[in-house]
């Protein structure tokens, strides 16, 4: 709990460096958003990213059309706060815990990413899909990932892993 608590306001001090008054998005916000745009342009997508101007917030467009507009709240590092403050919790050797931890914040990166790009392009086709696709499907997905690392820790490095008896 102490964990999450420091990360929470060491991420909370990073935020209050941004202006919501005058619609700043955070530095690592913007770096999400970029990586999404260059993953689509990857695919040969149509995929740019603008500014919103109307609040602090950066909008994907898909085909010339806005899709998304990636918040605070999207660039996935509250979800690995979580992820890290409960390895913490379950600690074990410290080389093997600082790896799944580097390891485990990257893949929930890289996946927030390919989540966003792939959200786009499904609400463009399926639009009448979004509530579903945004608020059910690709949350399920990432927390599911979490929550498969979390189990993975738990059995496989932690101190509180079993240990299998060989006969």
């Amino acid at each position: 709990m102490l964990t999450y608590l420091i990360l929470t306001l060491v991420y909370k001090s990073y935020l209050s460096q941004y202006d919501v008054q005058q619609f700043e998005v955070d530095s690592f916000t913007q770096i999400v958003a970029n990586q999404t745009r260059d993953l689509m342009l990857l695919f040969n997508c149509d995929a740019s990213i603008a500014p919103n101007i109307k609040e602090s917030a950066v909008n994907i467009y898909y085909n010339q059309r806005s899709m998304a507009r990636i918040i605070e709240g999207c660039n996935g590092l509250s979800v690995i706060i979580l992820f890290i403050s409960f390895v913490v919790a379950f600690s074990g050797k410290i080389k093997p815990t600082i790896l799944f931890l580097l390891g485990g914040s990257l893949l929930i990166h890289i996946l927030n990413v390919l989540r966003i790009a792939l959200l786009c392009v499904l609400m463009y086709y399926y639009p009448k899909q979004q509530h579903l696709l945004h608020d059910v499907l690709f949350p399920l997905f990432i927390y599911g990932v979490v929550f498969l690392l979390w189990i993975i820790w738990v059995n496989k490095f932690s101190k509180y892993a079993t240990k299998t008896i060989q006969s």
